[in-house]
């Protein structure tokens, strides 16, 4: 090996992009410094004991391993910060103490500021701090609980400036049974209008405007939200996550008394008052809904990390880190690293792709040294926390770049092989990473509180070591008590190691544009490209269609989020303290299977989640770049030409009769129905679900009864009942979710089951009671594909960004009723040059609950075979209200006539829309028939019902068509004709 005079290897100034070069030299580089080995050698030299040192430790730093930022920042130089990145901060029940050892709230306030102003971020556990409305004796005042006192910290946090250029960062955590978790768990949803200091008229007017309007109540949220430098969590025990899959009763508790408004509160045998107690699952709900909006609070499942923790015979740990992958006691600290995965893989992208062990190996032992000298070269911000990492010497060493290492080594990230080699990797690490520790013990000496028989007791991680690793800890000791940690990477990924995926993550995107917070608030776009694409690219070639490379090529977005929590969970076994993983979901997750997310990693033993859902409160940091499957012009479109359209590169293809027409059975016994009552302030009205039996329920329609229901409610129902009929559970569960988010002026609240929820719109209520009932009947316990969301065109509806697209508009007016609007149907361009329409809105004076139909109608009409949404127009062209028939102009002609409602002259128009686009008949059959439906005229009749439904038979009413062979021959205009083929048969 080359090396120059002092003993150093000489820089290979390897190419780099951009992203690298800005943040090395602006996180990174002090002084002269411009290259990552200036800041690689000055780190070596700042923390080796000698120049052979100093020369081992550069070569363990160029070979694939990294310090955490700090130590990478501050590393070598005079700069009186700390190396250390996060610590825990113990805070007591009192404002200020003369016990050292336990600190009082502003006694901690102050320690936290002199940590965050030395550079390290602060986790902290409120529950300490007596509940709001409980009682102080020494005051005779009544307290006001932790999270007046979390804004205190959290304004510290916002005027302390960190070392180095950023804001502390802080953690706060709260027992799921303190009184006060209510409060907490939606401590930063946003705007609580009761606490502005206006009227009580303005107040009202206020939330009216935050229910009915979601932009307008984001962005007062955004405005008034607390807690803006804090990330918080809830510390959740097994006991409450028993308690939430029985539905038991849980206890709120502390040990100071509450005041004389707690009316039902009582001493309990243990000495801890019960404030009240609530429903676990309520509890539960509560925290999943915040987090689903609003990626906070998180979980952490604190029995699980104090069963798990090699020192739990001497500490107890209550918070973590800001980012969670370091779970502490009060004083602890993180002294972080990362292997950088991707430097491993020999022969990368080809048949003899494989990872180097050896090499991997010593630079695992070679950081380990590493880190273990940190701890004794950095500046401690407090006496306490120099005290409590001597006595432990806890490290954390993990990775970077994991998801690029597996696609360099053709695995897909979401693969058993590919979890498999996860899982090799981490074990690995941390067999090498315990055997330095225990040759650094030889040398150095155990850490001081080490006890053999207790460190290596079970359930500890320790217990679950090597039998020969557990035999020398036994013999010789072990320099530190915990030694791995799989921390975030993001800005050391991008400066050391050409943006490989961070940490334990995929890949967010292969290229894509990064927003980046400058010094002076302005925001910089830069391009970036994902390391394992430019490895790719140097062996193949530049690649312009991201869509043709190897399958292995997965990216963040691609997997599901259960690909995501599946890989912490095959990892973790493998770490002794924690892994900072976010599970990415996409916007229109469903909110049942999020909740399953958390329920699972507890299940597996995952020490917390955290998750990731994008939405307009918070936005994200990343944004891809568009891909090629939309464009705002069609290809035979100049830029001059003003007739803009999106335009579909691709669509899908599916299979020849996948889909079921929805008929609606006869069955001559009649069938059974389930009804519910819904008392609404503008009229009581029931929703009838109909079902037939056929050994198992299979609901087949929905109504809606009464005098007083609610304007085109039952034109909702109505197609709804024509999706329950496609035999397609997720189909139905995707309309069903779309419309339970859809808003209105007709907000209520409904009783369903145990509990009262609330309702944004009348249509919000209907979707929520149907979903209510077809859970309780198990009609979504099924893992078969949905066929209908497969003939989507589109699963969601396309944009036409800044530079729009055109439309076609309709003035309606019923005097009958009022109504007087604009219809607009946004077209796109499918790649056989076809307009077709996928989505229209309303804008005017009409009842909100048209919007439920609208987008119904618009998911209806991105079905590739436009059969389906000629269907479902037919069936609401003789939907009527009582007086709400008027006369209105025949489509394409002068004429007029009276159409029974607003909503059979909307469907009149749409199918009109088709028909000068070429896509519909007048009648609203399909001009070219794709032979996508099955039996379209199909129509299943019981011939049993009841307790004999076992063996109900279905038969076909139908013609068969002696061309297509397909029962699907009805009379139009006195002839014959073939809704499946458009073949004409005898007439008479």
């Amino acid at each position: 090996m080359n090396t120059t005079k002092d003993g150093f290897i000489p820089n290979k100034n390897p190419s780099q992009q951009e992203i690298t070069t800005i943040i090395l030299q602006e996180k990174y580089c002090k002084g002269s410094e411009t290259t990552q080995f200036d800041v690689l050698q000055r780190v070596a030299k700042g923390l080796g004991q000698d120049q052979q040192q100093q020369v081992e430790f550069l070569d363990t730093f160029q070979t694939g391993f990294v310090g955490g930022g700090r130590i990478m920042s501050a590393g070598g130089t005079d700069i009186a910060a700390t190396l250390i990145n996060c610590f825990v901060q113990e805070v007591n029940d009192c404002i200020s103490s003369d016990d050292p050892h336990a600190p009082g709230i502003y006694d901690a306030l102050k320690q936290a500021a002199e940590t965050m102003r030395r550079g390290g971020g602060v986790g902290y556990d409120f529950s300490r701090i007596r509940p709001k409305g409980a009682m102080v004796n020494g005051t005779q005042s009544i307290a006001s609980g932790p999270l007046s006192y979390m804004y205190v910290f959290d304004q510290s946090c916002s005027t302390v400036e960190s070392a180095g250029s950023r804001r502390g960062a802080q953690m706060g955590v709260l027992r799921i049974d303190h009184p006060d978790v209510e409060a907490f768990i939606h401590a930063k949803d946003g705007l609580q209008v009761g606490e502005l200091p206006v009227d009580d008229q303005t107040k009202k007017l206020l939330q009216e405007l935050m229910v009915n309007n979601y932009s307008f109540a984001d962005k007062m949220r955004q405005g008034f939200t607390k807690l803006r430098n804090f990330n918080i969590s809830v510390a959740v025990t097994d006991d409450f996550m028993r308690a939430v899959e029985s539905d038991s009763d849980w206890e709120l508790v502390h040990k100071a008394q509450p005041d004389a408004t707690f009316k039902e509160a009582y001493l309990r045998a243990d000495g801890l008052w019960v404030y009240h107690k609530v429903k676990a699952r309520y509890l539960w709900n509560q925290i999943m809904a915040s987090t689903y909006d609003h990626a906070e609070p998180g979980v952490l499942f604190i029995d699980k990390i104090n069963r798990d923790n090699n020192l739990s015979y001497c500490e107890i740990i209550e918070s973590t880190n800001p980012c969670g992958e370091q779970p502490l006691p009060a004083y602890g600290c993180c002294d972080l690293g990362s292997t950088i995965l991707p430097r491993f893989v020999l022969n990368p992208f080809t048949a003899h792709a494989s990872f180097d062990w050896n090499k991997f190996a010593k630079v695992v032992r070679g950081a380990v040294h590493i880190l273990d000298r940190v701890l004794d070269t950095t500046l401690w911000p407090l006496p306490e926390q120099q005290h409590e990492a001597q006595q432990k010497r806890r490290i954390g060493l993990g990775y970077t770049g994991l998801g690029d290492t597996l696609i360099m080594l053709g695995l897909r990230y979401n693969s058993d092989e590919g979890r498999a080699m996860a899982a090799k990797i981490s074990e690995e690490m941390r067999n090498n990473a315990y055997r330095a520790s225990i040759d650094l013990a030889k040398k150095y000496g155990a850490f001081p509180l080490f006890d053999a028989d207790q460190y290596l007791a079970a359930p500890r991680f320790a217990s679950r070591l090597p039998d020969d690793i557990k035999a020398d800890i036994r013999q010789y000791g072990i320099r530190n008590s915990h030694l791995l940690s799989i921390a975030p990477t993001g800005t050391i990924s991008m400066a050391f190691a050409d943006n490989a995926s961070n940490g334990i993550e995929p890949p967010f995107s292969w290229s894509y544009n990064r927003r980046k917070r400058e010094k002076d608030g302005t925001e910089k776009t830069i391009r970036v490209v994902d390391h394992a694409l430019r490895v790719y690219e140097d062996l193949h070639g530049e690649v312009t269609d991201f869509a043709k490379l190897p399958d292995y090529f997965v990216s963040a977005l691609d997997i599901s989020a259960q690909d995501h929590m599946q890989m912490c969970a095959v990892v973790a076994p493998f770490i002794d303290t924690a892994i900072s993983k976010t599970v990415n979901v996409p916007a229109d997750y469903p909110f049942n299977d999020f909740q399953d997310l958390y329920t699972s990693a507890w299940r597996a033993g995952l020490k917390g989640i955290a998750t990731f859902r994008p939405n307009s409160v918070l936005g994200s940091v990343l944004s891809v770049e568009p891909k090629v499957e939309v464009n705002l012009a069609p290809n035979d479109l100049e830029a001059n030409d003003p007739d803009r359209r999106i335009s579909l590169k691709e669509v899908p293809q599916p299979a020849l009769a996948s889909l079921r027409w929805p008929g609606r059975p006869r069955i001559p016994n009649g069938n059974p129905s389930w009804t519910y009552l819904v008392e609404h302030h503008k009229g009581d009205f029931s929703i009838v679900i109909g079902q037939v039996e056929t050994g198992s329920v299979h609901p087949f329609e929905v109504w809606v009864n009464g005098n007083e229901q609610p304007r085109v409610l039952g034109a909702i129902a109505k197609t709804l009942s024509m999706d329950m009929r496609t035999g397609d559970p997720q189909w139905l569960k995707m309309k069903l979710e779309s419309l339970a988010k859809t808003n209105g002026d007709d907000g209520f609240e409904l009783q369903l089951g145990e509990h009262t929820i609330y309702a944004p719109s009348l249509v919000a209520g209907l979707a929520k009671i149907i979903q209510r009932r077809l859970e309780d009947l198990g009609v979504y316990d099924t893992d078969e594909p949905s066929p209908m969301i497969a003939a989507l065109f589109s699963r969601k509806e396309p944009k036409s960004g800044t530079d729009g697209t055109m439309s076609w508009s309709v003035d309606i007016k019923n005097p009958a009723t009022g109504d007087d609007l604009l219809m607009i149907v946004k077209e796109c361009r499918l790649p056989n040059g076809r307009l077709q329409p996928y989505s229209v809105w309303l804008a005017g004076d009409y009842p909100k609950v048209m919007d439920g139909l609208t987008k119904l109608l618009s998911m209806d009409m991105r079905v590739i075979d436009p059969a389906w949404i000629g269907m479902k127009l037919r069936k609401l062209l003789t939907f009527s209200e009582h007086r709400g028939d008027f006369l209105a102009k025949v489509p394409g002609s002068e004429k007029q006539q009276s159409y029974p409602s607003t909503v059979a002259y909307i469907a009149t128009l749409l199918l009109h829309r088709y028909k000068l686009l070429g896509i519909l008949t007048e009648e609203g059959y399909p001009v070219e028939q794709m032979g996508v439906f099955d039996a379209p005229s199909e129509k299943l009749v019981a011939t049993k019902s009841g307790k004999d439904a076992k063996k109900a038979t279905f038969t076909k009413t139908n013609k068969k068509c002696p061309e297509c062979h397909m029962y699907a021959v009805v009379k139009r205009d006195g002839c014959d004709f073939c809704t499946a083929c458009s073949a004409i048969g005898s007439c008479g």
